[in-house]
């Protein structure tokens, strides 16, 4: 169903709890009464579309870290599939800065998820990004396994994750202070890890 303006209640559902986590932060409860309020229709509605609290939160997540990494080369076989994979990587790590700009995403990731009493609000929002993550990274390592540069198919959830835990050092370490030749340390980091993933 859709309204004059063309959006599905859906969509309308997706943009409202994006305005409440634009507006309250990360962890903002994202409760079927607010965001039902907001966009005017009623709590069954929402949960037709949305029937956990969760599903709704990993949605507009998704939907935030589409429009950040809207498009990469991983499809792009005239690169060779390391190349693609670090690209790819380097993308994720972009979104940390580098410098002063790490340390204050590093900082937001402390106080939003380290620094506060851990509510089911708290873990569903830090799951809902690391889901997305996870995700998006295991949608790399298929499109390199279909071409048949990663062999190990069954293990690609435990690959991507072991990227993910990368990401995670790599993103800690442009936040601290650290040697000058730090982005060739990344890159030499980023290419053997990615090695190792490919030749698993």
């Amino acid at each position: 169903m859709s309204t004059p303006e063309g959006k599905s209640t859906r969509e309308r559902i997706l943009a409202a709890a994006a305005e409440i986590i634009a507006e309250e932060g990360m962890t903002a409860n994202l409760s079927v009464r607010a965001v039902a309020s907001r966009v005017g229709i009623s709590t069954g509605s929402l949960r037709h579309h949305f029937p956990t609290q969760q599903m709704l939160r990993d949605e507009v997540m998704h939907r935030v870290y589409d429009w950040v990494l809207a498009g990469t080369d991983i499809r792009n076989s005239a690169i060779p599939a390391r190349d693609r994979l670090v690209g790819c990587l380097r993308q994720v790590l972009a979104m940390a800065g580098a410098g002063a700009e790490a340390r204050t995403a590093m900082n937001t990731v402390t106080t939003t998820f380290i620094a506060v009493e851990q509510t089911e609000q708290v873990r569903e929002s830090y799951l809902a990004m690391q889901r997305d993550g996870q995700r998006r990274v295991e949608e790399w390592l298929r499109v390199l396994a279909d071409e048949g540069a990663l062999a190990e198919t069954s293990r690609i959830p435990q690959l991507a994750r072991f990227l993910g835990t990368v990401l995670d050092g790599l993103a800690l370490e442009r936040a601290l202070p650290g040697e000058d030749s730090l982005a060739q340390l990344e890159t030499e980091t980023l290419y053997v890890s990615v090695d190792a993933v490919l030749s698993s």
